[in-house]
């Protein structure tokens, strides 16, 4: 992987949230907090550029668990006024007007578009920004909603692999246990992103970095590493198969 300099990568950031925040004259940011490590991340990083007072969270779980209570221990251990909205009625009544059952990722799409619609009406009536949590290694591969948790104002964390903001969260001071947990989209119960993506982040991240960064050849990444030439073409079909949903509609030209 390259070699960031964490510290300066911070400031960065920090810089970043708050110039953004002063150019679009708002009073703050929203950040919906799901108990994972990028909304943690994100969050903290929000509240060094601008102050407690100016970053309201937005909890909203379909599913009442743990990751409740670790998306309040984030708000709580910064002491930024949070907001627990269960998306279970919205979700549901939604699906009830389909009249047919969509299937478990469309539910999770659902559910996602859900959050989207309430972060930007809390963001609409407090002029605030919405940031989002999106991290590289997730944009990449196409692992998000499209108009749902990849939509966002700004997304602070969108240029750092998944192994890059482990290392800023521990810096930063985000709780151990929410650095320690299996990522989630929560999208149903026993979700992980890494059986999703087929592929745990520490290894993707690596590929990633060779196969769009560096632009190494297949062969060569696959022996450096020490996996099979299939491992890096499916990193690849991820990513090629996504490319839609990290650009805004097209068209023909005329």
């Amino acid at each position: 992987m390259r070699l960031l300099d964490y510290e300066k990568a911070i400031e960065r950031i920090v810089d970043f949230i708050s110039e953004r925040v002063k150019e679009a004259k708002a009073d703050g940011v929203v950040v919906g907090v799901s108990g994972g490590i990028d909304s943690a991340t994100t969050a903290y990083l929000a509240v060094r550029a601008l102050g407690r007072k100016k970053v309201l969270g937005l909890i909203m779980p379909y599913y009442e668990n743990r990751e409740v209570e670790d998306a309040k221990l984030v708000c709580e251990s910064l002491g930024i006024r949070y907001k627990v909205v269960n998306i279970r009625p919205i979700v549901d009544a939604f699906v009830q007007s389909l009249g047919f059952g969509p299937d478990k990722k469309s539910l999770g799409n659902i559910m996602a578009r859900t959050r989207m619609a309430l972060l930007y009406a809390h963001a609409n009536a407090l002029n605030r920004l919405v940031l989002g949590t999106s991290n590289r290694s997730e944009f990449l591969t196409g692992y998000f909603t499209k108009w749902g948790d990849g939509a966002s104002d700004y997304a602070p964390l969108i240029n750092l692999y998944k192994t890059e903001v482990w290392e800023i969260a521990k810096l930063l001071g985000v709780p151990e246990r929410i650095i320690e947990k299996k990522p989630t989209a929560g999208l149903w119960e026993g979700q992980t992103d890494e059986d999703e993506l087929g592929i745990s982040y520490h290894l993707l991240d690596e590929i990633l970095w060779r196969l769009v960064d560096l632009k190494m050849p297949h062969g060569e990444i696959a022996s450096e590493l020490g996996v099979s030439v299939e491992t890096i073409e499916h990193v690849e079909m991820l990513v090629t198969s996504s490319e839609h949903k990290r650009r805004l509609p097209t068209g023909p030209s005329f």
